[in-house]
């Protein structure tokens, strides 16, 4: 099934790109969650505004992600959350919580669709949080989780 991206899906392509995946892919996952719409000939109309809307919220050059990477990663982040008793949380860190944790620490603007976490922080103390800026050029951040 022929479909246009309207968000970044990593392994697959970025908003506004036509790409074709299975059937099943598309209708169960990509279109419901908002991530794609349906290609038609109407849509290239969409693909156009879709990719300008990217160019202004895209990291364009190489060096530009590498000022960021280094603003990001002078930055210390800690993360306030809720735990109980042995040092767990109750729930996990989002890269939504990561985002706006690093925007209140002073840092630059991240959208949480850009932060990767290896794998969910259910646990209070040090992490290390990915935050790929440009599809070369990732900021390894640390982020403390500490208790409420």
């Amino acid at each position: 099934m022929k479909i246009i991206l309207t968000h970044e899906v990593s392994g697959l392509g970025a908003a506004g790109d036509v790409v074709d995946v299975k059937d099943g892919y598309a209708r169960n996952y990509l279109v419901p969650r908002g991530f794609a719409i349906r290609w038609t000939k109407g849509g290239e109309k969409d693909v156009a505004q879709i990719r300008r809307a990217r160019k202004i919220h895209e990291i364009s050059t190489i060096e530009q992600a590498n000022e960021i990477k280094a603003k990001l990663e002078s930055v210390k982040v800690r993360l306030a959350v809720r735990s109980g008793d042995a040092g767990r949380l109750f729930g996990s860190v989002t890269p939504a919580d990561i985002a706006s944790a690093i925007k209140a620490a002073g840092g630059p603007d991240v959208d949480k669709r850009r932060v990767e976490l290896g794998s969910p922080i259910k646990t209070l103390g040090g992490h290390q949080v990915s935050v790929r800026l440009h599809p070369e050029v990732a900021a390894n951040l640390g982020v403390e989780v500490v208790t409420a």
